[in-house]
Order: structure tokens, then C-alpha cells, then sequence
């Protein structure tokens, strides 16, 4: 019986070295070594290959050189947006101010680390299951705030429409309606938008140069795609 087993065992490694084994299980043993490999850099912009994850697109973080500070929020944190997006924004206030208009700056640059609580802690704390999350908050590597170019807006004579729907009722929100564009920020999340995440009145991003216009393509062709009229 000792005999026989060693002797079953010497023909398999004997066949695994000629390689006479069937293509099905060589194929399977490859494919396994596939899916454990590290995955390939899927962050490119171009509309072929930037991944979705619950409708958000995937981006990578601006880098810390490149970001300027436009506001300080109660607690002393810096909101950052990158440099060309931080210049036409504050610009923005200072106009918008002109009119009497008072732009809060709420949220802005943020790393892949304080989404991942944003995602997963919040969801946990509301019972939330990860779909239903994704509506109203990206999975982290996700967010448009990882880019630098995206800026949460609150009214600072009505605080208490804050990262509400009923901010679009406010000064803020028309004035920014009407006169954004003039500074290259654009609503990221229509009402109804096509990548299905809630309307978010409150959320801007800069698409005033080459990079930033390249970052969010695919999201205004698909954006474009269903709102022609846009």
C-alpha cells in the first residue's frame, strides 16, 4: 500500500513538471494566480477605464503640495481646495460678498481615510447597508473631495440648510445658480442625475482648466448624455 501511494505521488509532480496536465486545471491554476495579483493602477480619467463603484467614479488624491487653504472651520481644521480651484473660489466669495451674499465653505479637499469613516462608520451608526450609504456619501478612493476640486457650500445667513436639499431654497444657492459658471464651478449632483446619487444642492466643482475638466469627464458625458440640454 506504501508502495503504491509514493507511486501515485511521483506521478503527479512528474506530470506537473512535463506539464501533462489538463489545459482545464493549468487554466484554473492561472486564472488563481490572476485574481491574487495586485491590481493595476485603474485611477486614468479617461472614460474606458475609470472604475464606478454605486454610481461614483473613482479618483485619486491630490497630491498635499498642491492644495491651499480657503477656510478654517470652527474647530481649526483647514478646508483645502488644489491651488487654481482655491484662487476662483475665494474670488467667488469675494463676489458674491459685493451682493451680500455669504458663502460658507463646509467641506473641501478630504483623504481617502476621513471618507472611509464618512462611509462606513456613518453607515453603521444609521443602519445603513453600503448601497444605501452610496447615495448620499461616495466610498472612500470615490469622492469627488479626493480630487481638490470639489467644495461643499453652505449659506451663512441660514446655517441650518447646511448639506440639506433645502439649501437650494436659500440667497446662496440662486446667487451661485446664476453666477458659478463665472468662476468654472459647476453642481456636481443634479436632481434625478444618471450616476443615481441624491441631488446635492450644496455641491460644487471647478472644471475651469485642463486638469480639473479632464478629471470629471466621464462624469459630464454621462451627466450630458442624459441632460442634452445642460
Amino acid at each position: 500500500m506504501y508502495n503504491r501511494i509514493l507511486s501515485i505521488i511521483l506521478l503527479v509532480l512528474l506530470g506537473l513538471a512535463v506539464g501533462i496536465y489538463p489545459m482545464g486545471d493549468r487554466h484554473a491554476i492561472a486564472e488563481s494566480k490572476k485574481t491574487i495579483a495586485p491590481p493595476s493602477d485603474t485611477s486614468s480619467t479617461t472614460p474606458s477605464s475609470t472604475p464606478v463603484m454605486f454610481g461614483h467614479f473613482a479618483y485619486e488624491e491630490a497630491p498635499a503640495n498642491a492644495l491651499h487653504t480657503i477656510a478654517r472651520a470652527e474647530d481649526g481644521y483647514e478646508i483645502k481646495l488644489r491651488d487654481a480651484a482655491a484662487k476662483s473660489y475665494l474670488s467667488m466669495v469675494e463676489a458674491a460678498r459685493a451682493e451680500g451674499i455669504d458663502l460658507v465653505a463646509i467641506s473641501g479637499f478630504r483623504t481617502k481615510e476621513e471618507q472611509r469613516y464618512l462611509f462606513y462608520e456613518i453607515a453603521r451608526q444609521r443602519n445603513q447597508t453600503p448601497s444605501e450609504r452610496a447615495q448620499v456619501s461616495a466610498p472612500p478612493g470615490y469622492s469627488e473631495h479626493h480630487t481638490g476640486y470639489a467644495v461643499d457650500v453652505g449659506d451663512g445667513a441660514n446655517p441650518g440648510t447646511n448639506l440639506s436639499s433645502s439649501f437650494d431654497r436659500t440667497v446662496a444657492f440662486q446667487w451661485l445658480e446664476k453666477n458659478a459658471v463665472r468662476f468654472s464651478f459647476e453642481l456636481s449632483f443634479l436632481p434625478n442625475n444618471p450616476q443615481g446619487v441624491m441631488y446635492e444642492p450644496w455641491h460644487w466643482r471647478f472644471i475651469g482648466d485642463e486638469q480639473s475638466l479632464a478629471t470629471f469627464h466621464k462624469d459630464r458625458e454621462l451627466t450630458h448624455s442624459s441632460n442634452p440640454t445642460r
